[in-house]
Order: structure tokens, then C-alpha cells, then sequence
């Protein structure tokens, strides 16, 4: 057979035949200095395994208060810093609904804000209003700067505030605008504070359904991550790093670091102030804790970015500022182990594009030899990495166990359910950490040769509905510990609750609340914030009349990719299901009285 006259076909069949044997000799001699990676990466992780089992059976043994009342006994003043910009979407329902969680009771809220952030100031201002424990610090140029630059100027507000009301905060504990703080978490910063000056809380994604890919990613390695990694590093003299969320500094701490560099408390300049802040205090003999694994059920959790182009946008600031800005800024300094730590911090911007490689040439391998065995022909890769197999048997089994271990890892705080993922989400995991790596090292060499700073890129934040968090406490005991009602009136109602109706409807029934104040205590209870609403609130096009009344939701406005629902009651199973089919921005719900949803629906306001 000829394609054309004078072409022989024999031409046809061997170009792509010697196309094949020299791809599987390029594949070929990619493999040994590959192998040998992997395996030099394995003995590194298995090392931190053994450090990190040694340090769980340590911890097992580790003091700790021999009964509840005594962690509870002596509280010292904790002032908790959150940075802000661009978070009006979230900062309302994190400070309410932590305010309704914390069992601690000596503590204050500082929120920074910018003066070119009138919709988070507006917020901020009304929440230091509704609460005597929070307060605003408006930073005093526009953003964003950095989120170490926030941090000063909250602090700078916080020695103010002392000042005019004569008071001194023992602890300084850093959160983010989307922070689930565990009930339990200032009182375990508030007892290892005594004997260290860093206290870090564990901390772990909300639980997320398989489906989320994305978010599920940031499950496993942050699972992995907080059963081995941390207490492995503090196990062997290293500097354990801020996670930037759920650390404790111990005011002391930080008054010598500012001393020494200028007032720098968190370096400016820095992409991961939280990261730079644990080496900067250990470098300086800090003694540094990270909460022992035993007591993991007390972590602060979190929504990560659930989307490939979010989880890069993140991660490329977060390997840059610890990989790159890190070496730059700080090189090798510490003792062996804080070395030996540097270079497991830093070793990702080998192993990273390593991983991706290894991921492609097994993919190519399985391809050539399933049509080698379809077309019944020798597999050309099988004789050109025929002295390389016994190395590839150990590689194999170096992934494999790895796999394992992540599984363990996350079964132990998502359950084993979930961890059957984890296979899967290790390629996804690999493709986003690969991408992350080159773009943190092209940012960074192009700010390098500009001579430019580094930018501080925002993550979008989303707060968890109550739902997520598993452990939402009673509405009475909302209602009680926010002053909305006595413990005598809610001891009444129980008594007389009729079983067919719901504890806040019979205290409006019976005059012990009315029904504005019950949905305030309902949007504490339930984490949302509560609308704000006009003539011209509703933006009842958005979505389809029949879901408006089979779901009982009015849709207020769409904006940055999100669509604002007002409800009536905690979002219904299903319902975001039933969104996702006919809009694709994303649900951000707000709670009103079941009169204003009314009206809402008939156009009345």
C-alpha cells in the first residue's frame, strides 16, 4: 500500500518506530538520576517517620493538667489578632460565630482593616460597636501591604488600647478572616504558654465531601503534615514554624524580638511572616511547642481554596516565601536540625517537578507497554531499562509506602472513608505542587533581577456555614451566654416546649424574646450574617420563581463571582446541589426574619 505514488510505505511504518526507540531511550536515561532521587527522598521521609513515631510516644507521656477545671483555673489576657482586606464577606460571621464557640473568657478581638476598605471597615466598625471585646485597628496607609505589615499595626492599636484603659495582654494569638477556632484552643495556648513562648494549635481543612478534589488535597498533606512533620521537627531540636492561624506568642517573646530588629515584630517584607516568625524566635532560643498529637481534636479548621487556579495562586506565595525568600533572607543558619529542616523546607523545589516527571514516564511506560501487549511487540522500554529494574522495584515500593502512610495519616482525622482518595488525590497533588514550584521560582527571579519586592497575593476567603463545623452548641445556650434570655426563662421553656414546635418559636410565643432578637441569636447560633436590607434589596431574576418557593430562599445580589441568598432558617441539605444546576456563582447565604423573607418574596421592601 502506498500513500501516494513513489511513497513507500515501509518509510510510513519506520519513522514512527524509530521515533519510539528514541523516546524510550530519552525515557531511559531520565530514570537512574530520577530513581535515585526518589529513593535518596524516601530514606529523608522515612527518617521523619521514625522522629515523628519516637515523638507520639513521647507525648504520650507529656504532662498535662490532671483535670479539665485546672486548665480553666488561671486565664491569662489573650488579644487575637486578624488581619484584614477584602474580608467583608467573612469577618462578621468569624467573629460572631467564635464569640458563640470560645469557652475562654479573658480574651479581646483586634481587627485591622484599610482605609480604602470601606466594606470591611463598615463591618469592623459595627461589630467593635455590638461587642466591648472587639476592636478595630484601621492601618494608617491604603492596601494591602502585607498581612506582617496588618499584624504591626494591630499590634500598634493594641498598645494603645492598653495605655488608655491600663491593662497588659500575656498572649498574642494570630487568626485569619475564615478561622474555625476550636472552644478549647486558649486554654491549651494559655497552659503550654507558662513554659513556652510559641504555642501552635494543629491545623486542619473542614471536612469535605470526596467529590472536592481541590480541597481534599489540602486534607492530606495537611493531615500528613500534623501527625509527623511538626511534632518530628520539635522532636529534633528544630524550630517548629508558625502555621500563621492558632499560634501563641507569649508577649515577653515578642517584646525581645521587637528590641532586637528595629520593632519588626512580623517582618514586612515577608510573604510568610508566620513561617519566618518560628525560625526568627528560635534562632533566638525560644523554647517552641506544637500541641501534641493526642490532643489533634483541638486544631483550628479551616476552608482552603477549592479550585486548581485558587490552590496555586496560594501556594505559589507560600513556597516562595519559605523555599525562596527564606534561603535568601536567612541561608543556613541554626544548629544541625534547624539545617537538616531548611533543606526539607526548601528540598520541594527538586522534588516537586521530580514527582510530576516520575508521574508522566510511568504514565508513558503503562501506555507503550499496553500497546506493545495489544499488538503482540517486544516493549522497546523493557530492554532499555532492563538494568535499571531492580532500582525501579525499590522506587515502586518507596511510592507505594508513601501512599500508605498519607492514607494513615488522613484516616485518622477524615476517616477511613475519605483517605480512600487519597491515591488519586496524590496526581492532583503532585500537578499543583509542580505548577506551584516553577511559578514561585519565576516570580522570584524576575523580583530578584527587577530589584522588586515580592507581591503579597490574597487568597479568596469563605467562612463555613455551621453545618460544616459538626459541634454548633445548643440555641439555648446561645441564647443564655449572649444575655438573650436568663438560665431561669430558659429552664421554663424547656419545661413547657410543646414537642411539634421549636424552642425559638415558643420563647417568642410565650414573650421571652421577639423575633428580631431571635434571629440575631439565630445568626450567632448559626454562623450567617444577617442581611442588610432596602427597597431595593432583591435581585429576584437570579434564579428560577420555582426554586424561590420549593427551597424558601429570595436572592439579594450578585457580585464577584458570588450570589448573596437571604433564608429563613440554617441552608436545607440539597440545596447547594440544586444551585449548582442552574447558576454557577457560588452561595453566600444571609439570615432574615421569616416576615422580611416574606415581604422579600412579594416585593414589599
Amino acid at each position: 500500500m502506498r500513500f501516494v505514488r513513489g511513497f513507500d510505505t515501509t518509510f510510513a511504518v519506520d519513522l514512527p518506530s524509530q521515533w519510539l526507540a528514541a523516546a524510550d531511550a530519552a525515557v531511559a536515561a531520565l530514570l537512574l538520576p530520577l530513581t535515585v532521587w526518589i529513593i535518596v527522598s524516601g530514606i529523608d521521609d522515612l527518617f521523619v517517620d521514625v522522629a515523628g513515631l519516637v515523638a507520639w510516644l513521647k507525648n504520650r507521656s507529656r504532662p498535662r493538667p490532671a483535670r479539665p477545671e485546672l486548665l480553666r483555673a488561671f486565664q491569662q489576657r489573650i488579644a487575637i489578632f486578624v488581619p484584614c482586606w477584602q474580608e467583608s464577606s467573612v469577618i462578621a460571621a468569624m467573629i460572631e460565630r467564635n464569640r458563640e464557640r470560645i469557652q475562654y473568657r479573658n480574651y479581646e478581638f483586634f481587627i485591622g482593616a484599610y482605609p480604602n476598605d470601606p466594606a470591611t471597615l463598615e463591618i469592623a466598625g459595627r461589630l467593635q460597636r455590638s461587642h466591648a471585646n472587639v476592636h478595630l485597628a484601621i492601618c494608617p496607609h491604603s492596601g494591602p501591604s502585607s498581612k506582617a505589615d496588618c499584624l504591626n499595626w494591630i499590634y500598634q492599636r493594641m498598645l494603645a488600647h492598653e495605655r488608655e484603659h491600663g491593662e497588659r495582654f500575656d498572649i498574642i494569638v494570630t487568626h485569619d478572616a475564615e478561622d474555625v477556632i476550636h472552644p478549647d484552643a486558649l486554654h491549651w495556648i494559655n497552659w503550654y504558654s507558662s513554659s513556652h513562648e510559641m504555642v501552635q494549635v494543629p491545623v486542619l481543612p473542614v471536612p469535605t465531601p470526596l467529590n472536592k478534589w481541590t480541597h481534599g488535597v489540602y486534607c492530606d498533606e495537611f493531615s500528613e503534615y500534623q501527625l509527623r512533620d511538626m511534632p518530628a521537627r520539635q522532636e529534633m531540636g528544630s524550630f517548629v514554624p508558625s502555621n500563621g492561624v492558632g499560634t501563641g506568642f507569649r508577649r515577653d517573646a515578642l517584646e525581645d524580638l521587637a528590641r532586637a530588629e528595629g520593632n519588626r515584630i512580623f517582618e514586612p517584607c515577608c510573604l510568610t511572616e508566620d513561617y519566618e516568625n518560628g525560625l526568627r524566635l528560635k534562632l533566638r532560643g525560644a523554647k517552641q511547642i506544637f500541641i501534641p498529637v493526642r490532643d489533634l481534636g483541638v486544631a483550628t479548621r479551616e476552608l482552603f481554596p477549592a479550585t486548581f487556579r485558587q490552590a496555586v495562586r496560594q501556594r505559589t506565595r507560600w513556597v516562595t516565601g519559605i523555599s525562596l525568600q527564606s534561603w535568601d533572607r536567612h541561608g543556613w543558619h541554626g544548629n544541625l536540625a534547624t539545617k537538616y529542616w531548611l533543606w526539607r523546607d526548601r528540598k520541594g523545589l527538586i522534588g516537586n517537578p521530580a514527582t510530576l516527571l516520575s508521574n508522566v514516564l510511568f504514565a508513558y511506560g503503562l501506555l507503550t507497554g499496553l500497546i506493545a501487549m495489544a499488538s503482540g511487540t517486544e516493549w522497546g522500554l523493557r530492554k532499555a531499562t532492563a538494568e535499571l529494574m531492580p532500582l525501579l522495584f525499590v522506587t515502586l515500593h518507596v511510592s507505594a509506602y508513601r501512599i500508605v502512610y498519607r492514607a494513615f495519616a488522613v484516616s485518622r482525622s477524615f476517616g477511613w472513608l475519605f483517605a480512600t482518595g487519597v491515591p488519586l488525590r496524590v496526581l492532583l497533588s503532585n500537578a499543583i505542587n509542580s505548577v506551584v514550584t516553577l511559578r514561585a521560582m519565576r516570580d522570584f527571579c524576575v523580583a530578584k533581577t527587577m530589584r522588586r519586592p515580592l507581591r503579597w497575593v490574597k487568597t479568596e476567603h469563605q467562612y463555613p456555614v455551621a453545618d460544616a463545623l459538626g459541634d454548633r452548641p445548643p440555641l439555648g445556650q446561645v441564647l443564655v451566654v449572649n444575655g438573650y434570655i436568663s438560665a431561669i426563662q430558659l429552664e421554663r421553656a424547656l419545661a413547657t416546649q410543646p414537642p411539634e414546635c421549636r424552642l425559638g418559636e415558643h420563647l417568642v410565643h410565650i414573650g421571652y424574646l421577639d423575633e428580631p432578637a431571635l434571629y440575631e441569636a439565630l445568626s450567632l447560633h448559626f454562623g450567617l450574617p444577617a442581611a442588610n436590607l432596602d427597597r431595593h434589596s432583591t435581585g429576584g431574576r437570579l434564579l428560577p420563581a420555582r426554586m424561590l418557593r420549593e427551597w424558601r430562599i429570595v436572592p439579594l445580589r450578585a457580585e464577584r463571582g458570588q450570589l448573596t441568598i437571604a433564608v429563613s432558617d440554617a441552608p436545607a441539605l440539597g440545596l447547594e446541589a440544586a444551585l449548582a444546576r442552574v447558576t454557577s456563582l457560588k452561595p453566600r447565604y444571609c439570615l432574615v426574619t421569616p416576615s422580611s423573607l416574606a415581604e422579600l418574596a412579594s416585593g414589599g421592601l
